[in-house]
């Protein structure tokens, strides 16, 4: 099953040039055509190429007629370039056939995308933190992208954490699954490029902040009236966090989670196997979904987004 997956550079510079390689070198020995953007390793300043650069690369990726447009990596920078983003030429290149694909930075074009045009594009892994892993690709990660590539996902689950097994959670159906890195996502709020979505399911994760900044950009999302509007909110994976001893005298995630349920009436679920971890599955942000609750067991479901009468099983990783 060769692909022609299209590689490009839409935010911080490539700085793991062996990684990269490695990411390129698994995708071409899994059997597809790989192309790799002219700027692809473009370097200014922080970032992959000055912002005409990297709009010259998004606007490359659409019009590839690739089967998937893969960024290198996230990072930053796609904020700056939003006003100026190829809306139209995005959602063509989806309509004929090419999945936009990653996560972290990428969170700011995909939402973006959402509120402008409603296009469906994928939270998913990046060349060079996922395919270019030093210990290797993740299997289900790679098993995920797979069912993308022959469209016959049609779903995912996972387990929540043990604390978590008493929750009761009503089935939800036909609401729009949004949202990605927090950081990025509440960076948007109040501008055009934030989507409006009422009664969604809101996935978020991060990176690198302390429990005290996650709790605070929620609560930005929740004064905002955000939050309260949703069917649900879904807490991906927060790594990278450094508590400081002896201060935060037990305040960690959890203990933002607690509070919130307490605020909200709104379920709020946690384990779902996305974020900066390897272990990632693929979601398809902008589609309608699914959801339902078996005791610690999550199951969300999207169908099939491609003309495929394929039948697959979701993959269920699970994530403690």
């Amino acid at each position: 099953m060769t692909k022609h997956i299209y590689i490009y550079s839409p935010a911080s510079a490539v700085r793991d040039k062996a990684a990269f390689r490695r990411g390129v070198a698994r995708l071409e020995g899994l059997g597809h055509e790989v192309e790799i953007d002219e700027a692809a390793l473009s370097v200014h300043q922080r970032f992959a190429g000055d912002d005409t650069t990297r709009l010259a690369a998004i606007a490359r990726a659409a019009a590839s007629h690739a089967d998937v447009a893969l960024i290198s990596r996230g990072g930053y920078g796609l904020t700056r370039i939003l006003d100026a983003l190829p809306y139209n030429a995005l959602t063509k290149a989806i309509e004929r056939g090419t999945e936009f694909v990653g996560l972290s930075d990428f969170t700011a074009l995909q939402n973006a995308l959402l509120a402008k045009t409603g296009a469906v594009t994928w939270a998913g892994p990046a060349v060079g933190e996922d395919f270019g892993a030093e210990t290797g690709a993740d299997d289900i990660m790679e098993a995920c992208f797979d069912d993308l590539l022959s469209g016959q996902g049609e779903g995912t689950g996972w387990r929540m954490p043990m604390r978590d097994a008493e929750l009761k959670v009503r089935a939800i159906h036909d609401a729009t699954l949004w949202g990605g890195n927090l950081c990025v996502l509440a960076s948007l709020l109040g501008t055009p490029h934030f989507p409006s979505v009422d009664k969604g399911v809101l996935f978020i994760e991060d990176v690198n902040e302390h429990p005290y900044r996650v709790e605070r950009m929620l609560d930005q999302l929740r004064l905002a009236g955000v939050l309260g509007r949703q069917r649900a909110i879904v807490f991906g994976q927060f790594t990278g966090v450094r508590k400081v001893p002896g201060y935060d005298r037990g305040f960690g995630l959890t203990t933002v989670i607690d509070r919130l349920r307490s605020l909200l009436k709104v379920p709020v679920l946690a384990g779902l196997p996305f974020g900066h971890v390897p272990t990632k599955v693929l979601l398809p942000v902008g589609a309608k979904v699914e959801l339902a609750v078996d005791g610690r067991d999550v199951f969300m479901v999207w169908g099939h987004r491609h003309a495929s009468g394929h039948q697959h099983a979701a993959h269920t990783p699970h994530a403690h």
